[in-house]
C-alpha cells in the first residue's frame, strides 16, 4: 500500500528540466517532483505520494494529517517499518 502523506517544502531545485524539491516529511527529508505544483514556494506544504508533490496544503490541514499518520501508527494499524499493515489487520 503506499499512500501520500504530508511535508513542507524545504528547497525548489531544477533537475534536468524538472522542477524538483526537498521536502520534509515529519523530520525525514525526501525528493519530491514538483511539476504537478508549479507554485509552490519554500515554507508550504504540500501532499507527497510516490515522489510527487500533489497539492499545495495549508499548514493546518497537514498537521491534522500528520496526527492521523501517528495515531494508525501508535494503534499498531501499521508497521512503520514497511508502511503496511501488518498481518494480524488484514
Amino acid at each position: 500500500m503506499c499512500l501520500a502523506i504530508p511535508g513542507k517544502l524545504i528547497e525548489i531545485t531544477d533537475e534536468n528540466g524538472l522542477k524538483m524539491g526537498i521536502v520534509d516529511v515529519n523530520g525525514i527529508r525526501t525528493r519530491a517532483c514538483l511539476e504537478y505544483v508549479p507554485d509552490i514556494v519554500p515554507g508550504q506544504y504540500t501532499i507527497v505520494h510516490a515522489g510527487f508533490a500533489l497539492k499545495v496544503i495549508d499548514e493546518q490541514e497537514a498537521a491534522e494529517s500528520l496526527k492521523l499518520w501517528q495515531e494508525l501508527i501508535e494503534s499498531g494499524a501499521l508497521d512503520p517499518e514497511e508502511g503496511e499493515p501488518l498481518p494480524d489487520d488484514l
